[in-house]
Formats: C-alpha cells, structure tokens, sequence
C-alpha cells in the first residue's frame, strides 16, 4: 500500500492501514509533515515534489502496488498524480480525496476507463466477476480490482461533527443509496423509558437495537468522551443484550432505521435579492397608490372629455412628468385635471429615488455578509470555514440549526457558502477581544471550533467558557492524548459544561483504509472519541457470517449485522442463493424477503451466499471481516434454527 498526503489524514490512514489490517505501507508525505508513525511495516519516503513525480511514484514501489491513496489537499495536485500512477500501473487500485463532488465522479470514470483501454485485451482467469468501486475498472486473475474510488474527509466528518454541536439530534448515514439514522440516548431519556419502536413506530415493532453504550450516567451526563485508548472509561460498541441490561444508567446510541434513500427533489438556491426584498413595504405601498391615482385621472379624463381611453391615459402620463403643453383655452376639467397629475408628479418623484436606493441597497446586501441580528439566540457559533467547516456549515442549515460562522480570512472557501445561504458571518480573528462577543457567543448554545491549527480551537474555547459557562464546546483535535488532557482541564474548570473533542482524521481514515483494501464503507458515526462504521457486504465473500444466523453472527465489540438488502441480485438456482432459504421456524417467507432493505432482522435468519447485508463494525471488526483469516463457517443442524417467541 503506498499513501501519499501533505496533512495528519496520511498518517493516520498509514497506521490504520498497518496496525488495524496488517498491510505493509509506504508513506510519501513531505519532511516534517506530519506525526511520526511508528511501526515495522511503515516506511516513510520524505519528498516535498508536489505533486509526486514518476521518480518518487517508481521508489516508493508503485509498479508493484496494491493499491495507492493520493490524500493531498489540493484536488489538482491528486488528479495529476492519479494520471501518472494509472499510467505507470494500470492495474493498481486508487483511492483520491477530492473536495470537488462532481469532478470527483466523472475523474473516477475517466481514469476506469483509461485502465479499460491499457489493460485491452487481458481477460480474467477467474471464475469469479470482478468488483467495483465507484469506477468501473475491471478486475484481474488474482482478485485484485484496479477501480477508482472518491471519498472526502469533509464529507465522511461534516454529519458527526454537526450531531456533535446539536444535542439530541439524530446522527445520519447517507452513501450508496442507503439511509441508516441513529439517535443518541440520554441517561435520563433511557431512565424514564422515553418510547421507541420500530421505523414505522409500530408500538408492537422490537425495541431499537443499541448501537454503543455510552460513557455517561445518570449521575454524570458529561461523561468521559473516552477514545480506544480510554480503558474502561471508554464507550462499548456493540455490545450484546446482557450487557445493555447491566449498564441501565449509562446513555446510549440505538439504531433506528435502515432504508433505501429517498430521492430528494432538488432545491434552487436563490443567488440574490427577492423581489419582495428590493423594496420595503411603506414604498410599495406608496408606489401602489400613485398608481391608482393615476389611473383615477386617466378613466376620469376618458369621461370628461370624450378622448379614446389610450388618448386620455397618454395625455396623463404627460401632465404627470411635466412634459405636456399647457392646458390653455381647453376646458376647466381638463385644466384641473392637468393640475392634479402635475402634482401627483411631485409626489412620485421622491418615491422613484427612494425606491432606487432602497434596491440598491438590498442587491448590495445580498452580494454583502450578514451580520448577526439583533436577539439572536440559541446559535451554534462555527469557528473556520475552510473545507470541513463548509461542510458542516451545509449540515446544520439542512438541519434548520442556526449559525453564525466566525472567520479570519475573507476569501476562505466557505465565504461564499455562507453568503449563498444568507448565514451571518464575522470576520476576525477568534482571539482577539470582541469578535466572540459580535457572534453573540453569550446567547449561543454551542461553538464549534473546527480551524485545522488545534492551538487556535483550544484558545476559542478558553475565551467563550468565561463568556458563557454553560456553552456547549466541540474541539477539532488531532492528537488523542492531547484531546484528553483538554477533556479533563476544561471539565475540572468547568464541571457543568460540556465539552467535546473530535478528529476529522480519526473520522475519516476508516472510510479511506476501506477503501484501498477494496472495499467501501457506507459511512461513520462518532461515539464520544472512537468510531463506529457501517458497510455493505455480500455474504458470499464472508465465511464467518455464510450459514449462520443473524444471532450467531453477531460477534460483540467487533461486528452486528443490522439489515438484509433483499434489492441484491439473486444468484442462480443451485448456487448457494436464496432460491430455498432456510428460515426459523414459524417465520414467514414474505416477511423475511421483502422488497428493499429488511432492518428489523429476526435473530433466527440464517444467512445465505446470495444475501448483501449492512453491517455495523469497529475499526477492527471490518478488519478482521475484510481482511483476515476467517474459521470456517459451522456445519447447520437443525438445533441452530431458532424459533421466534412468542408473539415475534
């Protein structure tokens, strides 16, 4: 495996890679770049070439690679490396961080298509298909696949690092077309039996399965926000029933429902001023009257003086601006009426200028940043907007939180982002006095602190707790220890307050390492400081899950199958699928096969080749599923059929 990168992401995807799956890693990150990553099957490669030219790309072992992931932050300096590494090995897997969405999917069907044309002409060996990531590349003898796949840091920690600021709010996974929503549990709520039930809120639907408990108790909300290397003061991922039941006062994160995406209709942002916005509504109603009264003169001109209705409406319009002859010698109701319009004339004048400076003024507005209103209250102050801020900035306006951005530089990433969203921003440095308090920071209930210098998110920290005691505190930390030793100081300092640390690198590396080893996961949730992950996996390729039930799959603290994706293609008859399932006893068939996602799983379901499933895993348990030896599945027998309890 070789990872090139410029930031903590490499290195942390480094170990991830060596430590967690046991892979030998070849690190190219600039000299100083970075933590030291220790270990045996690390080898780090210093170069400051950016992008990595051929001789870096040749010395680190790219002709003879597994797979290479290009984590620069600069996505043309990734694209340019990945031509040159498709060129050098077309039969290599690669994996690029890319801010940029769209030019992130169409790079990735160009390139598979540039190793369909360099590898013309091979054909596989063997028996098996290839498989595919977010490309379309083809596979090879030994079963390794040459694919593209995307991902972005931002993306994969912007839904955790929202859920963070916003207390109660559900943590969400979206990738793939799958929907997966968690909810995170009060010691409180889970106390007093707050209601659950199924996705459907069927009262009669099983309890919701527990995801991790939590380090927090009833008699300590805060909690540890321990890491994996908390000990015993760390959260339990996926723990089984008993252990639920043993730990009654601690707080929980439970899974509440696994489906296929809705395809959301797409909203038109507005780019500028409404019409409703250009004029203030004193004007338009002036405008509104003027308009009637000069239509009152025209019908009234029209019946005095006999004229066509257009005639009498032009004569109108001349009188009004001044421009018409005098009324001498004509009649004495069109001399009067002459009068009327000429005065009306003088009243629209001002209005025309008021009504010009009141639309200029709003386009000026609208092309302007917002500034904090007046009473603004019960706000998430979001400190940087660079590419994880943005990110994030987008996550809590499509949660209705709202949010006033502080940031230093003006022409940062998400400027424009926050203007297109009509979202206050103040522009400033955080440490200096006065602009937490031009946020409103005393009124907010959270600041998210998300610069990617740790120093300047500790000392915005330490200048809002005195501002705001009971503030809500969410840290970006990259070193583990460091976030501790924070963790423990603030809440010494501050024990009724609630503080949070969270590393967007820890975050994301598991998405990345997935996907050099081949694979994808759908997506990660923070669990105070460790990470829980969710993947897609065919039952075909994983011994330790095919021919046993869902119950005995369940492995605690390292896996938990949570749905059967029934959409999956069904192999052919005598091919192991699910042409002749077995199900427990009593279970009805169409209940157990139903059309999309089955998340609600009864324990006795037995898994079979042809079955995709969603798992929940640590970093470990995808690991050890992925990556390692596995025991052979067991031999069925009748007696590891489980039957339903009653009333299941």
């Amino acid at each position: 495996m070789i990872v090139c990168g410029d930031d903590a992401l490499a290195h942390r995807i480094a170990g991830e890679l060596a430590d967690v799956y046991r892979q030998d890693v070849v690190l190219v990150a600039p000299a100083g770049g970075g933590p030291d990553t220790d270990g045996p099957r690390v080898r780090i490669r210093e170069s400051d070439r950016t992008p990595p030219d051929e001789t870096v790309l040749v010395e680190a072992g790219v002709r003879r690679a597994q797979a290479l992931a290009l984590l620069h932050e600069d996505d043309e300096v990734n694209m340019r490396a990945a031509f040159l590494a498709r060129r050098l090995n077309p039969h290599i897997r690669l994996v690029l961080r890319m801010y940029n969405r769209n030019l992130g999917r169409r790079m990735a069907e160009l390139l598979d298509q540039a190793r369909g044309q360099a590898g013309e002409g091979e054909q596989d060996t063997a028996d098996g298909t290839h498989r595919e990531g977010h490309g379309r590349g083809n596979g090879r003898a030994d079963g390794h696949d040459a694919t593209t796949i995307v991902l972005s840091d931002a993306d994969t920690a912007a839904p955790a690092l929202a859920a963070t600021a916003v207390t109660g709010t559900r943590k969400i996974v979206q990738a793939d077309g799958l929907l997966l929503r968690a909810a995170e549990r009060t010691p409180t709520e889970r106390h007093t039996g707050a209601p659950h039930g199924g996705p459907g809120g069927n009262g009669a639907d099983p309890g919701p399965v527990t995801l991790a408990l939590l380090s927090s108790t009833t008699h300590d909300p805060a909690g540890a926000d321990g890491s994996d290397r908390s000990g015993r003061l760390a959260p339990r991922l996926l723990p089984d029933d008993e252990q639920v039941r043993a730990a009654a006062g601690h707080g929980t994160v439970v899974l509440e429902a696994v489906s296929h995406e809705p395809a959301a209709p797409r909203r038109r942002e507005s780019r500028g001023a409404s019409p409703r916005e250009l004029l203030s509504r004193r004007v338009r109603w002036a405008l509104a009257g003027v308009c009637c009264a000069v239509a009152a003169l025209a019908v009234t001109s029209w019946v005095t003086t006999g004229d066509h209705l257009l005639h009498a409406a032009y004569l109108t319009l001349l009188d009004l601006f001044a421009i018409g002859d005098p009324a001498v010698g004509e009649p004495t109701a069109r001399q009067v009426l002459q009068i009327l319009a000429g005065l009306l004339g003088l009243v629209l004048l001002p209005l025309l200028i008021a009504g010009s400076l009141e639309a200029l003024g709003a386009y000026r507005s609208a092309a302007a940043l917002r500034r904090p209103p007046r009473g603004l209250a019960g706000h998430v102050v979001l400190l940087g907007l660079g590419r994880i801020g943005t990110r994030v900035l987008v996550q809590l306006h499509e949660l209705g939180v709202p949010v006033v951005c502080v940031e230093e530089d003006p022409e940062a990433r998400g400027i424009a982002h926050a203007r297109t969203l009509r979202v206050p921003v103040v522009l400033g440095d955080v440490t200096q006095e006065g602009v937490l308090e031009a946020a409103k920071i005393h009124r907010a209930r959270a600041l998210l602190a998300l610069t990617s210098a740790d120093t300047t998110n500790l000392e915005a920290a330490l200048c809002a707790r005195p501002l705001n005691p009971d503030l809500l505190v969410a840290l970006r930390l990259y070193d583990d220890d460091f976030a501790s030793t924070v963790y423990r100081t603030l809440r010494a300092a501050h024990p009724d307050a609630l503080t949070r640390s969270r590393s967007v690198s820890t975050l994301a590396a598991p998405a990345f390492a997935t996907a050099m080893m081949g694979r994808q996961i759908l997506g990660a949730i923070a669990v105070e400081r460790r990470v829980l992950v969710f993947a897609a996996l065919d039952i075909a390729d994983q011994p330790r899950l095919a021919g046993r039930t869902v119950a005995e799959a369940f492995r605690p603290g390292a896996w938990r199958v949570l749905a059967l994706d029934t959409s999956a293609p069904e192999p052919a008859e005598g091919a192991g699928g699910r042409n002749a399932p077995e199900v427990a006893e009593g279970q009805d068939r169409s209940a157990a096969e139903p059309s999309g996602l089955l998340w609600d799983l009864h324990p006795g379901y037995v898994l079979h080749p042809g079955d995709r499933v969603v798992v929940a895993a640590t970093r470990a348990g995808l690991a050890e599923l992925l990556g390692r030896a596995a025991d052979p599945a067991p031999e069925r027998t009748p007696s590891s059929v489980v039957s339903p309890p009653p009333g299941d």
